[in-house]
């Protein structure tokens, strides 16, 4: 049997990017898919199988493993309870013989017990499973998701960041780098911090935005409480609001500028910058017209 490489969470933005890098260096992949979403899944490339995959449902983890050999896993942003679904997964995983597991996690996240991500490193490094963790910085791809709403049709950035400093990064460089670590060796047991080359305000994304898309977007600067509020308005379940807010919070507190040369040096060139980013994502911010 050909053995696989399972890539959780293929359907969104960096799971999505993994598989299409993985396609790209001719290594087989396994896609994980919600029950919910087979029958419109989005156009993976040729030769990709998918797979039912759930989290919540324990009994889609042995087919979703069988014959796989890598892992790529992710946590959902509505999962936080780690004990009764990542763990059990994990568990499954080391049974079945899966000999390494590439964590998307958080920057910071070591020194964060109060984000999910934590504890999926905590359960990770206490396995017997080799593990790379991938500490991500805040995505670029944050913008045209979470908040493509309301740039697009208000305008504005809705981020409780204060005068905070990010260093962005775009989740194709992070999904170049899961691919590196899921196919070649030498990636056991080490975290890497993985952030763009540029630490910028909110203020600054706002400008990037406004060059690009040729009308103002202004960054309103709102606090935690008016963010929460409207997210919590808007349908989203309170623990994962709580846990947005908590990562932006971390930004206004000065904890999501610092830089790192681990793009660069992993894959050997500079890591996207957000200029580059806003001007292949630009159609997703223009307004419709009737």
């Amino acid at each position: 049997m050909t053995l696989k490489i399972l890539v959780t969470g293929a359907t969104g933005n960096v799971g999505r990017a993994v598989v299409d890098c993985l396609v790209e260096m001719g290594a087989p992949v396994r896609a994980a898919v919600r029950p919910s979403e087979l029958a419109h899944t989005p156009n993976l490339p040729a030769g990709v199988e998918i797979t039912p995959f759930d989290l919540g449902d324990p009994t889609t983890f042995v087919p979703a493993l069988a014959g796989v050999d890598r892992l790529f896993l992710m946590r959902p942003p509505a999962i936080t309870d780690i004990e009764h679904t990542i763990k059990p997964f994990v568990e499954t995983a080391a049974r079945m013989g899966v000999r390494h597991i590439t964590f998307l996690s958080l920057i910071g996240a070591e020194s964060n017990r109060l984000v999910p991500h934590r504890a999926v490193e905590d359960l990770l490094i206490a396995g017997d499973v080799p593990y790379t963790l991938l500490r991500a910085g805040f995505f670029m791809q944050n913008l045209d998701t979470t908040h493509r709403a309301e740039i697009r049709d208000e305008n504005e950035i809705f981020i409780p960041a204060g005068h905070g400093r990010t260093a962005f990064i775009d989740v194709r460089d992070i999904a170049a780098v899961a691919a590196k670590t899921l196919t070649e060796p030498g990636h056991d047991n080490v975290a890497y911090p993985l952030t763009g080359e540029e630490s910028l305000t909110y203020d600054e994304v706002a400008d990037v935005l406004t060059a690009s898309l040729g009308r103002p977007i202004t960054y309103t600067h709102p606090n935690a409480l008016r963010f929460a509020w409207r997210h919590w308005r808007k349908g989203q379940p309170l623990s994962y609001v709580g846990v947005m807010t908590m990562i932006y919070l971390t930004t206004r507190w000065g904890m999501a500028a610092k830089m790192t040369a681990d793009v660069r040096r992993l894959l050997g060139r500079a890591p996207r910058t957000l200029r580059e980013y806003v001007a292949d994502y630009a159609a997703v911010w223009q307004k419709t017209t009737a």
